[in-house]
């Protein structure tokens, strides 16, 4: 009798055990969600604790901690802590695994934490683990949208997986043919949009900021759209946070679209308490917007980068940056001391470090120009045009700088909408430059194909997109040819 009543007493606690595990997204676990993406991790950590106390088998927990390891590697960038933390993705997904099973969150909660490393592991540069993580998020969602196909979270995070596989580009699409995936980007985008208008009427509204924070950087980092300003700026108005995450973003998407004004107002703006991640991206922007203004104070942010940083992007860039403010200062001493730092210091796993290395090599760049860059980067048409319009390519010297003016000026007259200006310039700049080895003449190919696309000339469209395709060894040769290259798809060629 004593065994029997031993068995029922065992049956009952386990039963008790398995009967807790559950998904409960309650109140306590919004507010730490909602913590995270204002990123106030320490008191999100505070919460997920409290919640631990109270509810040990929450599976939201598991997912929670996920959001705060991807957004502390996304600010941080440190491949130390990326090393370190990275094992982490399979310790929660046994642990998920073994938790409520006929809940819309178990099969989700699983993808997201693949989603999230998968990320995380292609800024890192592992590649193909990245892609496996993708594609397990991509099959675990798929299986709970059949299951729960009313569960809106789901929406999110199969639209951003759309966008992921729809964006490859071309020329390794071969790669995810081999992993029988596929994506569309405007598909992943519209769903997106539209989980952006519904989310606020339904119980998981918690989830739109989550939703913004992907359009945005979808339109600025995968389509490089710099015309979306009004409207990327309207959705983060709307963000229900009002913490760090929403005024960097504020101030990156209008540094991206040159609205450098607004870029500096926001980033300066930025909260700042012991209770916030530490984002040095922030004085990276703040830097480079100053630059662009011709502010005396840019130098105060590139060197607070370069000090807080500890990833490995946009150093040596940093330090070049560094160098062009004191050649337009006149200061030849600490522009050559600047010099030798792009040579020694940082690395050259973006393509922007490879150009600031390549620059850093290359002969001193005329003053007048290089202003014009600036102001032009900033979306100071008027004054990039005072600064060439009235200089003669026959007073330069080297034929890069007879190619950049051509450029330039092709580039300002087309955010100008002096569209025949614009082709003119940018026709000389591909006759003097086509056989350089610098970016100038094939972004004006690209250039010209964009804007003869538009007229529906795809004749001509065409002609100018295999123009970029057909040059050869030149700057930022793979992601200006991947361009011309989705033009061309664009266009039916």
């Amino acid at each position: 009798m004593a065994k029997k009543h031993l068995l029922l007493l065992i049956i009952f606690l386990t039963c008790t055990v398995t009967a807790r595990a559950n998904f409960n997204f309650n109140a306590n676990c919004i507010d730490a969600y909602k913590a995270i993406y204002s990123f106030r991790i320490n008191e999100a950590k505070l919460l997920i604790q409290k919640e631990k106390e109270q509810n040990p088998q929450n599976g939201i927990i598991v997912l929670l901690e996920n959001y705060i390891d991807y957004f502390s590697l996304l600010a941080s960038e440190s491949k130390t802590d990326y090393d370190r933390l990275k094992d982490n993705r399979s310790a929660r997904v046994s642990e998920l695994e073994n938790n409520e099973k006929n809940s819309p969150y178990y099969l989700f909660s699983q993808a997201e934490v693949y989603l999230q490393w998968g990320l995380l592991k292609a800024k890192f540069g592992d590649y193909f683990s990245s892609s496996m993580d993708l594609k397990k998020a991509a099959s675990l969602l798929r299986d709970n949208a059949q299951k729960y196909p009313d569960f809106l979270p789901n929406q999110k995070s199969i639209g951003l997986i759309n966008v992921i596989f729809g964006a490859i580009p071309s020329n390794l699409k071969s790669v995810t043919r081999f992993l029988g995936m596929s994506g569309n980007v405007q598909g992943g985008i519209k769903q997106l949009e539209e989980l952006r208008t519904a989310l606020p009427k339904t119980k998981y509204s918690f989830y739109k900021d989550e939703v913004i924070f992907f359009l945005c950087n979808i339109d600025i980092d995968i389509l490089r759209n710099k015309n979306n300003y009004a409207k990327l700026a309207s959705y983060l108005a709307g963000m229900e946070n009002n913490g760090l995450l929403k005024v960097y973003l504020q101030g990156y998407v209008a540094s991206k679209t040159a609205h450098n004004d607004a870029a500096i107002s926001f980033l300066e703006a930025v909260p700042k308490s012991n209770q916030y991640l530490d984002v040095p991206t922030i004085y990276y922007l703040l830097g480079n917007a100053k630059l662009n203004r011709r502010d005396n104070d840019a130098p105060v942010f590139l060197n607070k980068y370069i000090k807080d940083y500890k990833g490995r992007n946009y150093l040596k860039d940093a330090y070049l940056k560094l160098a062009y403010f004191y050649l337009l200062e006149n200061d030849v001493k600490r522009y050559d001391s600047y010099l030798k730092l792009v040579r020694s210091k940082g690395y050259t796993f973006d393509e922007k470090d490879q150009q600031a290395l390549r620059e850093a090599n290359d002969n001193r760049p005329d003053t007048d120009l290089l202003k014009a860059r600036f102001y032009f980067d900033g979306g100071y048409y008027n004054k990039a045009l005072a600064e060439i319009k009235n200089k003669d390519e026959n007073d330069l010297k080297l034929p890069r700088d007879k190619i950049e003016l051509f450029y330039r000026l092709g580039r300002i007259y087309e955010k100008t909408e002096k569209l025949n200006d614009a082709l003119a310039n940018y026709q000389k700049a591909i006759n003097l430059g086509k056989t350089s080895g610098y970016y100038y003449a094939a972004t004006a190919a690209v250039r010209i194909g964009n804007i003869y696309e538009q007229r529906e000339d795809f004749n001509r469209a065409a002609n100018f997109y295999n123009q970029a395709i057909n040059m050869k060894n030149f700057e930022y040769q793979t992601g200006i040819q991947n361009e011309a290259k989705e033009g061309l798809k664009r266009i039916g060629r």
